[in-house]
């Protein structure tokens, strides 16, 4: 009988764990041809995640999980899951059950139909404040226009993968990770299924609009290289721009003998440019750093305790 490893990425989830632990075995139980492999990753929390995951473990030998030595973030244990799952098929959702359950056995059904993976999207973001949905339709936007890869519009983590799938995203063992960009770097065949949005049955969500303006930075950075070469046309543009702008200082000099007036809007002009100068070393900056980490190989996470044996 095939084996499905469930990844489950958890940070300060100690009252989600149980919900979602009952809601799962519901679904699971419905699919009788294949064996299951629950994998929590306790992301480094600080309540009581990491007692709650060995309690089930202790319980259900069919439950594993892996604790990191501090919060090294959802990429990272994602990663871990992925490289500790042994299942022919592999899914990796999140514990608050924004992704439902419900849904494994029809995306199960659709990859035995031939797919190499099954994704899911929300159609809506209800519930979420206006203004965040906003800003995250506009990212799906911008790195779909600047970036090769094309991530969809309300694509979640949520994924029904074959082995084939996992070991090619387990290729890219890059320290700086942007899954959803991953996802859609090595390809494969997939079905994408829709299903309204959900809140989540317990607890605060981590992610915060801050978090979420770095972590969409992260993956425009990763994937795409746009930002360099608008640095670059920039830089051409105010070269040509103050070319012009020297021809025309030193004519009207020539013309009305006033080169002293206008010293405010130089200094104006000198200031745009400068502030124009740091926003383009800063890009610079963030691909260098980037590639400083990366050279690094420090390794993406550090496990403190854990039931899974090689």
């Amino acid at each position: 009988m095939e084996l499905c490893s469930v990844i489950i990425p958890c940070f300060n989830e100690e009252d989600a764990i149980p919900i979602f632990y009952q809601e799962i075995n519901k679904h699971i139980s419905q699919l009788k041809d294949l064996n299951f492999e629950l994998i929590f990753v306790d992301d480094g929390s600080k309540d009581n995640t990491a007692s709650i995951m060995k309690l089930l473990s202790e319980k259900d030998v069919c439950v594993k999980y892996i604790s990191f030595s501090r919060n090294f973030g959802k990429e990272s244990a994602l990663y871990a899951g992925l490289k500790a799952s042994k299942g022919d098929y592999v899914v990796v959702m999140d514990v608050d059950l924004q992704d439902p359950p419900s849904l494994l056995p029809l995306m199960y059904k659709t990859i035995k139909e031939g797919y190499d993976c099954v994704a899911t999207r929300r159609t809506n973001r209800k519930g979420e404040p206006p203004i965040r949905s906003f800003f995250a339709h506009k990212f799906y936007q911008l790195i779909n226009k600047i970036s090769n890869v094309q991530i969809v519009d309300g694509a979640r983590d949520y994924r029904f993968m074959k082995r084939k799938v996992v070991d090619a995203i387990l290729s890219m063992s890059e320290y700086n990770r942007f899954s959803k960009g991953i996802f859609g770097w090595v390809g494969f065949e997939t079905k994408w299924i829709d299903f309204e949005n959900v809140e989540r049955v317990a607890g605060n969500t981590k992610w915060s609009f801050w978090k979420l303006v770095i972590y969409s930075v992260e993956g425009i950075v990763a994937f795409s290289t746009a930002p360099l070469a608008i640095a670059s046309i920039i830089g051409m543009l105010l070269f040509a721009i103050a070319i012009i702008a020297l021809a025309f200082i030193f004519v009207r000099a020539l013309v009305c003998g006033d080169a002293v007036a206008g010293w405010p809007s130089t200094i104006c002009i000198m200031m745009f440019i400068g502030g124009i100068q740091l926003f383009c070393m800063g890009i610079i900056g963030l691909y260098l750093s980037k590639a400083y980490l990366e050279t690094k190989n420090r390794p993406i996470y550090i496990v403190d305790d854990t039931n899974i044996t090689d």
